[in-house]
């Protein structure tokens, strides 16, 4: 290609230097006309020699004539006009000097020359720069998606059991989508180039051999972010258990949602995904698992209308599982693992076409455990808990063939997660001192002491017929439906040990109780103990989700008595520990008392008004109790703690003079004790053995409050109220009542 040719393809910033190269004195339209012939001549040469100057000039001449003629045979009469007025300016010019006009052309054609060279410099600094930026985008890129997005999946795991919410995928979605359309402006870029060379091309043009290597590089980092950038954004979860999510249960409905954090208008509704369970399952490193299949919609399209921050996402709301039944009709191969440890992982994929670029995209879930009845839950979490605790491996579906030990540090952590994710509070260093105790034993320091798994979910606590996480998750349930003010307000000490509880209480003054978990109930029991008058330490029987349905523990302990010696029911709870009166710190959870109906006790079917409190007897001629979840004995001590069991039984009212055996009444309604209207008119003691609490008794119904001397006459009455098995009890729940007027 002639060397004006080349110039007329570049960009405008060189044809305008270019323009500046011409004048009056050498006019562009003679540059124009006679390209080809000016470019073949040596007017270097002619600089230096005068005759071959002349000679140029003279051939110059010649060739603006047959220039002219030619505009004459095409009756252009404008060109005609402007070649003679530059012909005859030539001739006024370089007619006596014709070497300054070979100079002239001279210095124009090494001008354009250099133009030309500049041109193509910018050309290779333009591929430069482009190379430079797609390492920038590269060493971006490696970082959000294998740093930045990794840590993310991390913290989706954590948050999963409990830990920390998990933020920052909007930003994740800002940067990929940034990276994304960056790598395809350098694409668009590259077409243009790709273009430019189809148009002008010369010797030593950097564009065929570069363009290639960074156009494959842009594809194969876009490619790279758009696959990564394919996450599961909500991982498998059931509607009724939000809190818990990783555990599905057959036949329930549960959700997951996906999104696609390069997000790109035109890839609105275009994306179908699919939803598989156990997709290799012939690779997978176990066998004779369970297998299902998925019920529902399992092909939805990703689009940005349903999310509520526009994002590129798609939700599955309605899938179940179903187990697959062998061919006889009984269930699969049992495998080597138990149900709850049994891993199985959902797959998520889809085809992305783009720009004449198809590629699949496919992303997993974390691992789930597949139930089928719901009193499974609780180990199924266990498996969740720990296997997201220890690893981050998404596909590790054989991880309970040998699960790892974990590290008391660890484990620590996401106990105390599991209070702190549905509760206001989470576990202070005391409690897990506590439950470290109980799980290894007496040691001076925790921090690097290993928990097999085994002993953490499968083997049963000492002397006990449950394990510790079913211990832990009976509490953690209590907590949740009965006791979540008081755990918040932190009323609860919860975990404690019984010689720490018996330090904490014998310096204390008298009426001061605290509140802790019973340690032998499997579904999760409260308890409190106090200081007694002659400063023994007293625990009363745990109660269970059964006690505190029919009456809330702050009820319970507002109204809760205990028998005397002198047969007077007395509230021994004064100071909650350390020092908070009982009424300001569980004040506003007591039942407001219901408004009072006038009743005829003497009309036929006339009713007392009763409510339910409880009641435990001490017995002068009692000896300290053994040690026990109830207290803690000192040998030769006044400390001593005594256990107390409350009483139970309705009251039926009477008027005979005479003590008689009640029958419940359905027609009892439990109320909140009033101070100003209830008065005691009898308490039935619990049906221990002779000799041991005291014989249960029955007392008169009266209107009136009784003389404390009437109240214990009628207490040491040798009639007994009941005198069945204790068992029968459980079904009157452990409350007595008390009347009022």
């Amino acid at each position: 290609m002639a060397q004006w040719e080349k110039l007329q393809c570049l960009h405008a910033k060189f044809l305008d230097q270019v323009h500046h190269l011409y004048d009056e004195s050498f006019p562009m339209e003679v540059r124009q006309y006679l390209a080809n012939w000016i470019e073949s001549q040596d007017w270097n040469y002619a600089t230096n020699n005068v005759s071959h100057a002349t000679l140029l000039f003279h051939n110059l001449l010649a060739q603006l004539d047959d220039q002219y003629s030619r505009f004459s045979e095409q009756n252009n009469i404008l060109l005609q006009h402007n070649l003679r007025r530059i012909k005859q300016n030539l001739q006024a010019h370089y007619l006596e000097d014709p070497v300054q006009m070979a100079l002239i052309i001279s210095n124009c054609l090494a001008e354009e020359q250099k133009i030309l060279k500049n041109s193509g410099n910018g050309e290779q600094d333009l591929l430069k720069s482009m190379e430079e930026l797609m390492g920038d985008i590269e060493t971006l890129q490696n970082s959000v998606l294998n740093e930045e997005l990794e840590e993310w999946k991390r913290r989706q795991q954590i948050a999963c059991i409990g830990g920390p919410p998990n933020t920052c995928l909007d930003q994740l979605q800002t940067w990929c989508t940034t990276l994304a359309e960056s790598l395809l402006q350098v694409k668009q870029q590259l077409k243009r180039l790709d273009e430019l060379q189809l148009k002008v091309s010369y010797n030593g043009d950097p564009i065929p051999s570069q363009r290639p290597r960074i156009e494959t590089q842009a594809t194969q980092l876009f490619c790279t972010l758009v696959k990564s950038s394919f996450v599961v954004e909500r991982q498998p979860c059931m509607p009724t258990h939000p809190q818990r999510p990783l555990v599905l249960k057959t036949g329930v409905q549960f959700t997951v949602k996906l999104r696609l954090l390069v997000k790109l208008m035109e890839l609105n509704y275009q994306l179908k995904v699919k939803a598989t369970i156990d997709r290799d399952v012939d690779k997978l490193p176990v066998r004779g698992c369970r297998r299902f299949n998925i019920l529902g919609t399992n092909t939805k399209v990703m689009n940005m209308e349903e999310s509520n921050n526009g994002s590129l996402s798609v939700e599955f709301r309605h899938l179940q599982l179903k187990e697959q039944k062998c061919s006889a009709g009984g269930r699969t191969n049992e495998g080597p693992l138990i149900v709850t440890e049994e891993l199985h992982a959902f797959t998520f994929e889809t085809q992305m076409v783009h720009q004449n670029l198809k590629f699949d995209l496919e992303t997993s879930s974390l691992p789930v455990v597949v139930i089928s009845n719901v009193s499974q839950l609780p180990s199924g979490w266990a498996s969740v808990l720990w296997y997201n605790m220890l690893t981050n491996d998404h596909k590790n579906v054989g991880f309970f063939t040998n699960p790892p030990p974990a590290m008391w540090s660890q484990l620590s952590e996401v106990l105390s997660w599991q209070f702190s994710s549905c509760t206001k509070r989470g576990l202070n260093t005391d409690q897990l001192q506590t439950l470290a105790e109980k799980l290894l034993g007496s040691r001076v320091n925790y921090c690097d002491c290993q928990i097999p798994w085994i002993k953490f979910c499968k083997e049963n606590l000492p002397g006990k017929q449950f394990s510790f996480w079913l211990w832990l998750d009976g509490i953690l349930e209590l907590v949740k439906k009965h006791l979540l003010n008081l755990w918040d307000d932190g009323c609860i000490m919860g975990f404690v040990s019984k010689e720490r509880e018996r330090n904490l209480l014998k310096q204390t003054h008298p009426g001061t109780f605290l509140l802790r978990f019973s340690e032998s109930s499997k579904d999760g029991g409260v308890t409190f103990t106090w200081v007694g008058a002659r400063n023994g330490i007293h625990s009363v029987e745990p109660y269970t989700k059964q006690h505190l349905l029919a009456l809330s523990f702050p009820d319970i302990i507002r109204s809760y008595k205990v028998m005397s010696e002198d047969n007077i029911p007395t509230n021994p709870l004064v100071y909650l520990y350390p020092h908070v009166p009982k009424d300001q710190a569980f004040g506003k959870y007591y039942t407001p008392a219901g408004p009072s109906e006038p009743m005829d006790v003497d009309q036929k079917g006339g009713y007392i008004k009763a409510v339910f409190i409880s009641v435990s007897n001490v017995d002068k001629n009692s000896q300290p109790c053994p040690v026990s979840e109830h207290g803690v004995k000192v040998a030769n001590s006044p400390h001593s703690a005594h256990m107390m069991s409350p009483t139970a039984g309705p009251l039926t009212p009477h008027t005979s003079p005479m003590p008689q055996t009640p029958r419940p009444s359905s027609a009892l309604t439990p109320q909140p004790l009033s101070p100003q209207k209830g008065y005691p008119i009898g308490v039935p003691d619990f049906p221990m053995s002779h000799g041991e609490m005291g014989s249960p008794e029955m007392v008169n119904g009266m209107d009136l409050p009784m003389h404390p001397q009437m109240f214990q006459g009628q207490m040491h009455s040798q009639q007994p109220i009941y005198t069945g098995p204790p068992q029968c009890f459980s079904q009157m729940s452990n409350f007595s009542m008390f009347a009022g007027n």
